[in-house]
């Protein structure tokens, strides 16, 4: 928008300044040309006097002599008379004019001008005594007909170039006055979407800009207000859930001893754990938004190992055969311990929610360079819709299934700059591809399509990188 205006007032003052100089150069181009014939023509008048009077050679010269312009004055007298009376042409100065032209003008007998080399000659006709008709030529050079013209066009030049530069840098400072806020605004929104919700943007500047400012400042405060309403709500829902937990916690506590009495307690007391942290964060005042600092984050190994710990309790009662690969060495990534936790509990939940008991599983977790895989395989029925299933809310359309599980794990994904996708696994089900960027940089697109195998279902398969197996 600022050099927009630049640019329109440069247009339009080179535009005023071209309109008004060049008719005012061209005047005084003219001005200086009717200068010089003024002068020519008081030279020639000068001599008018003297011709009426005499036409002696001698007199003549004193008086071409004495108007100072005997370089440039020429007196041409024709002959008179007829016999030995007769009197010859006389012609004083240097004639410049043509002879046609010093003959045209004494037949007219009005005063004319011609272009002589170096300049022109103003032929000027003055009746003698003797009826006849003389003619004086002056001579007008080039020099006198510019002069002060040169002079005259770098006066216009400057000034209008003085009009261009001042016009440029008044359109500069309201470009600023209009752009400055129009930028506060704009960073005002980014750091909004980045989640610092006190970001509040001046209102000042140009009328529009202002009720924009106005309008920004007034949904941030409702965002605000939506935010913390929605915290509450959650710790209130979250807070009722207490009940039924105490009641679990009870009953737990009265099962006796056992490998299921005491996954059951560990369950429960696990839940309480995760009601509170539920709490707790939704009663912060400000929500914890930012990207993780400088050594933030967890051993992704460490919390698969963890993790897989307790399901794989449930797995053997269920008699399912379970592999873990990718864990014997640690595999920091920029994900909080709770959340990578959480996501992992939803896509193994999944798998023994949606699958049958005796289905195999595995979690593999792959190290690169830039970043980290972590692969959650099974080999159960599969997804008919993945993309369905990743949509948030909707699930896979079976009994108990409420399509949050996928979507936490996608925003945990996508909040390192990374993605989720589902396809077919090697153990012939859903393999859910959890794709953690390392340094925060925009998500690599591995290649990704659709084709049909010979069971007539639809399967998603990748383009894994060759330096992760």
């Amino acid at each position: 928008m600022r050099w927009a205006l630049v640019k329109v007032c440069l247009a339009v003052t080179t535009m005023v300044v071209v309109a008004f100089a060049v008719p005012l150069g061209l005047v005084i181009k003219e001005m200086a040309r009717d200068r010089a014939f003024s002068n020519a023509e008081r030279q020639a008048a000068a001599v008018a006097p003297a011709l009426s009077i005499t036409t002696d050679r001698d007199q003549l010269e004193r008086v071409v002599a004495s108007a100072g312009s005997d370089s440039g004055m020429a007196v041409h007298i024709p002959a008179d008379g007829a016999g030995r009376s007769a009197q010859k042409a006389v012609d004083i100065g240097r004639r410049r004019a043509a002879a046609d032209d010093i003959a045209t003008v004494r037949r007219l007998g009005r005063a004319s001008t011609t272009e002589v080399p170096g300049g022109s000659t103003l032929l000027q006709p003055v009746a003698l005594s003797s009826g006849k008709i003389a003619v004086v030529e002056v001579y007008v050079p080039e020099s006198e007909v510019s002069n002060g013209v040169a002079t005259a066009w770098a006066v216009l030049a400057g000034v209008g170039i003085a009009l261009v530069v001042g016009s440029v840098a008044v359109a500069d400072r309201l470009g600023v006055r209009m752009v400055q806020p129009a930028q506060k605004l704009v960073e005002g929104a980014h750091e909004l979407g980045e989640g610092k919700l006190g970001s509040r943007v001046p209102e000042e500047g140009p009328t529009e800009l202002r009720l924009a400012a106005v309008a920004f400042n007034s949904m941030a405060d409702q965002v605000v207000q939506l935010l913390a309403n929605e915290r509450e709500l959650a710790a209130d829902l979250s807070h009722r859930l207490r009940t039924p937990l105490t009641v679990l916690r009870l009953n737990a506590a009265s099962l006796g001893d056992g490998p299921a009495a005491e996954q059951t307690r560990a369950a429960v007391a696990q839940l309480e754990r995760e009601v509170d942290t539920i709490i707790r964060t939704a009663r912060e005042a400000k929500p914890q938004t930012a990207a993780a600092g400088p050594g933030a984050g967890c051993d992704a190994a460490e919390v698969v190992r963890e993790r897989m710990g307790f399901w794989s309790a449930l797995a053997e009662d269920e008699g399912r055969k379970w592999r873990v690969a990718g864990t014997e060495r640690p595999v920091r990534i920029p994900v909080a311990r709770a959340d990578l936790a959480a996501a992992l509990d939803a896509l193994l939940g999944n798998v023994f929610r949606h699958t049958p008991e005796g289905t195999a599983f595995a979690v593999d977790v792959h190290n690169g360079e830039d970043a980290v895989i972590v692969l959650v395989s099974d080999a159960g029925p599969g997804i008919r819709d993945p993309e369905a299933a990743m949509a948030r809310g909707r699930g896979s359309g079976s009994a108990g299934s409420t399509g949050l599980g996928l979507d936490i794990v996608r925003r945990l994904a996508e909040g390192t700059g990374g993605d989720v996708r589902i396809g077919s696994s090697v153990l012939g089900g859903t393999e859910v591809r959890v794709w953690i960027q390392l340094d925060g940089r925009e998500p690599v697109r591995r290649g990704h399509r659709v084709r049909r195998r010979g069971t007539g279902r639809l399967v998603s398969t990748f383009n894994r990188p060759r330096s992760l197996p």
